[in-house]
C-alpha cells in the first residue's frame, strides 16, 4: 500500500508499478471471470451465447455507473489527500457510499422496465429474447453489490490500497469456476437453471465481494469516524460527486451506447455475428488487461499531485504511463494477430462465429494502440478534474462517428461486418490521436505558471 506523502514525493515509476501491478492483476481475473461465462453460455447452445452478447449493452450500463463513480469518487479523494483535507476526504467517502445505493435502486428499477425493449430493438425474438431476459434480469438485482464495490474500491485505491480489491477479484474468479456449472446443471440439491445460473453465480460472488471490501475498509479504519449523520445525503458532497463522477459515468454509458450500436449492426448479419463480437470483444478484454492498472495510476497520481500542486509530475506520470502502455500492448497486439482463430475456438465450435470473431480480432488487433493514448490521456484529465472532455470524446467514439461509418461502410457499401470493423478503426485512431494533443496541451497551460 502506497502511503499518502509518497504520492507527492517518491519516484513515479516506482509509485507506477506499485499501483498498476496489483490493479493489472486484479482486472486479468476479473476479465477471466467473464470468459468463464462466455465459455459456458457457449456449453449452454449458440443461441444463449448470443444472448450474453445481446445484453453486454445493458449489463454494461451498471458497469459504467459503478466505474464512472468509483472514477470520480477517486479523483476527489485523492485530490483532498494530496491537499492534506484528510477530513474532506472522509467525508466524500461516507457520501459516495449513499450516492451509490441511491442509483443502484433507480438503475436496476429502470432496467427491469426497459432491457426487454432494447432486446427487441436488437432483434431478440421468442426463445433468444426469453433467455436474454432471463439472463438480464438476474444481473439487474444485483445492482446494488456491483456500484457499492467499486465506491469501496475507490476509497482504497484513493490512499494507494490496489491489493484488496485484486484478491477479491482473484478469489471471484475461482468462485465462479466452480458456481457457473453447479448453477447451470443443477446437483447436490440445487436445481438446473441454465443461463439465468450465471447470473446467480456473478451477483453471488459480487455479494461476497461486498462483506469482504466492507470487512477491509473498516479493518483499515477508513470509517473510524463515520456516524450515521454522514451517510445523509448532503447536497454539497452529492454535487461534487455529481459533478466529478456523472461526466466519467456518462463517458462509460456512451461505450454502452456504442456497444448498443456495434451490436444493431452485427445483428443485421445474424445472430451468429452478434455471438462473434461478443466473444471476440471478451479477447480483446484480455489482451487489454495488462494496460488498466495503468489507468489507475494515471488517475491517482494526477489527482494526488494537481491536489499538492506539483502538475510537473503530473506531465512526468502521464508520459511515462503513456510509455509504459505502448510498450505492454505491443506483446498483446502480436498473440491477437497470430492466435485469433485458436482463441476463437476455446469459445465455439460453430465455423461461422469463428471466421467472423477472427476478422474482426485482426482488424482490431490494430487500433490497440489507440487505446492507449485514450485510456491513459483521459485518466489524467479526470485527476486534472476536467471530466468533461470524457463526455465529448465518448460522444464522437460511441454516437456521432459510428452511425454514419458503419451505415456508410457496412450497409452502402455492402462491406457487411468488415465495414463495421474498420469503422471502430477509424473512429478509435482519430480520437486517439487528437486527445493525445489535447491533454498535453492542457497539462501544459498548468506548468506555464512555473
Amino acid at each position: 500500500m502506497v502511503k499518502t506523502h509518497d504520492f507527492i514525493t517518491a519516484h513515479i515509476p516506482l509509485l507506477i508499478r506499485k499501483l498498476a501491478i496489483p490493479a493489472s492483476v486484479g482486472f486479468i481475473f476479473n476479465t477471466l471471470f467473464n470468459v468463464v461465462d462466455t465459455y459456458y453460455g457457449g456449453k449452454i447452445s449458440t443461441a444463449a451465447l448470443a444472448a450474453m452478447g445481446l445484453t453486454f449493452p445493458v449489463f454494461f450500463i451498471i458497469l459504467a455507473m459503478g466505474m464512472g463513480m468509483g472514477t470520480g469518487t477517486t479523483a476527489l479523494i485523492s485530490q483532498s489527500l494530496g491537499g492534506g483535507r484528510n477530513e474532506e476526504a472522509d467525508k466524500i467517502g461516507y457520501q459516495a457510499v449513499t450516492f451509490s445505493v441511491i442509483n443502484s435502486i433507480l438503475l436496476m428499477i429502470t432496467g427491469l422496465a426497459t432491457a426487454p425493449y432494447l432486446f427487441r430493438i436488437l432483434g431478440a425474438t421468442d426463445n433468444y429474447l426469453d433467455i436474454s431476459v432471463k439472463y438480464m434480469d438476474t444481473i439487474l438485482y444485483g445492482t446494488v453489490f456491483f456500484l457499492i464495490n467499486s465506491i469501496l474500491n475507490s476509497l482504497l485505491t484513493a490512499r494507494g490500497d490496489t491489493r484488496t480489491y485484486r484478491n477479491y477479484l482473484i478469489v471471484g474468479f475461482f468462485l465462479n469456476l466452480i458456481l457457473d456449472p453447479w448453477f447451470i446443471y443443477g446437483g447436490l440439491g440445487f436445481p438446473a437453471l441454465g443461463i439465468r445460473g450465471i447470473g446467480y453465480s456473478t451477483v453471488l460472488i459480487q455479494f461476497f465481494g461486498t462483506i469482504y471490501m466492507i470487512a477491509i475498509t473498516r479493518k483499515l479504519n477508513v470509517f473510524h469516524q463515520a456516524h450515521f449523520k454522514d451517510f445523509i445525503p448532503s447536497r454539497k458532497y452529492f454535487s461534487a460527486l455529481f459533478g466529478q463522477g456523472f461526466p466519467a459515468s456518462l463517458n462509460m454509458l456512451t461505450v454502452a451506447i456504442g456497444i448498443f450500436v456495434i451490436t444493431w449492426f452485427a445483428s443485421q448479419f445474424g445472430k451468429e455475428a452478434v455471438a462473434a463480437y461478443g466473444i471476440a470483444t471478451r479477447i480483446e478484454q484480455i489482451a487489454l488487461l495488462p494496460t488498466i492498472g495503468l489507468n489507475i495510476a494515471a488517475l491517482t497520481l494526477a489527482a494526488q499531485n494537481m491536489g499538492a500542486n506539483r502538475p510537473e509530475r503530473v506531465y512526468e506520470s502521464w508520459k511515462l504511463n503513456l510509455q509504459y502502455g505502448l510498450v505492454i500492448i505491443s506483446f498483446g497486439t502480436l498473440a491477437v494477430l497470430i492466435f485469433a482463430r485458436q482463441l476463437m475456438q476455446g469459445f465455439t465450435s460453430d465455423v461461422h462465429v469463428i471466421e467472423i470473431g477472427i476478422e474482426y480480432l485482426h482488424i482490431a488487433a490494430l487500433f490497440f494502440f489507440a487505446y492507449i493514448l485514450l485510456n491513459m490521456s483521459v485518466s489524467t484529465l479526470q485527476g486534472m478534474k476536467k471530466p468533461m472532455y470524457a463526455i465529448f470524446v465518448g460522444v464522437y467514439r460511441q454516437i456521432l462517428m459510428p452511425l454514419p461509418l458503419f451505415l456508410l461502410l457496412a450497409i452502402i457499401l455492402h462491406w457487411g461486418t468488415t465495414g463495421i470493423w474498420w469503422g471502430i478503426f477509424l473512429v478509435n485512431w482519430s480520437a486517439g490521436i487528437f486527445t493525445f494533443f489535447y491533454t498535453r496541451k492542457q497539462i501544459r497551460k498548468v506548468l506555464l505558471p512555473l
